[in-house]
């Protein structure tokens, strides 16, 4: 039953609203900068930007890293380069206007590996929009199972071993369903701020909980804000594209 809701290739899902108005909040930002504004998207897919490119309301470079190189040659402006989240030593200090990452951050690795990242994405922009789902969130946005973040390793392991949950299909091999479980680490709205000093934290709301979390910093960000918890908007990098081939469609 939540698997509509959470799909967001359908216009009307939940997910797709919710993505509507996420990038209402993005084209915001645009808006601050003189055309064109070259944007860094970090883990992303070319099918986004073909859905999302054309609304904005500025004429835009975009270029789309990740782990595998992307077909992109249908696009206008958009540029496919392989890298690493982590280390983006392709590209220069401030070498992008904006950067911006959709459900990414969280994939990448441990804590030191979501520093690095969020390291190089302050390095290389002078703004940047990072989304990430809540961990506080009751259900879990890629197995789709409710407070899977809190259960035991061992049980995660076991269930991803013998069923179909979310967007995954089963793992037999124990080392492998160990890794893909782990591979995912959900991050809450004190920690996504703690990478992103400065930033501001906004809360997407579902109700009355936090669904979603997107670090959010334009030119001349002052010290750190956190949006109101009843606000809500308007508007994988290393380790998302390698288990992208066992999901059956992307988280929010």
């Amino acid at each position: 039953m939540v698997t509509p809701a959470a799909d967001n290739a359908a216009p009307d899902s939940l997910a797709s609203r919710m993505r509507r108005r996420r990038m209402q909040r993005f084209v915001r930002l645009l808006k601050l900068f003189p055309e064109p504004v070259r944007i860094l998207d970090v883990g992303g897919t070319a099918a986004f930007w073909q859905v999302n490119a054309p609304v904005f309301p500025k004429e835009c470079e975009i270029t789309v890293l990740n782990l595998e190189p992307l077909s992109a040659e249908a696009l206008p402006n958009v540029v496919s380069v392989v890298g690493d989240a982590r280390r983006m030593t392709q590209f220069a200090d401030k070498a992008f206007e904006v950067c911006f990452s959709n459900s990414t951050i969280e994939h990448v690795g441990t804590s030191a590996d979501q520093q690095a990242m969020a390291q190089e994405v302050q390095r290389v922009s002078r703004a940047y929009f990072v989304q990430t789902p809540n961990r506080s969130f009751p259900l879990e946005p890629h197995f789709l199972f409710p407070f899977w973040q809190f259960l035991p390793l061992g049980t995660r392991v076991w269930l991803h071993r013998r069923f179909d949950l979310g967007w995954l299909a089963h793992q037999p091999d124990p080392h492998l369903a160990r890794a893909e479980v782990v591979q995912i680490r959900l991050l809450t709205a004190r920690e996504l701020a703690g990478l992103f000093p400065g930033a501001d934290i906004v809360r997407e709301k579902l109700g009355p909980l936090t669904k979603s979390l997107v670090a959010v910093s334009s030119p001349g960000t002052g010290g750190l804000r956190t949006s109101p918890a009843n606000q809500e908007p308007v508007a994988p990098a290393p380790g998302r594209r390698a288990l992208s081939h066992r999901l059956k469609r992307p988280p929010l």
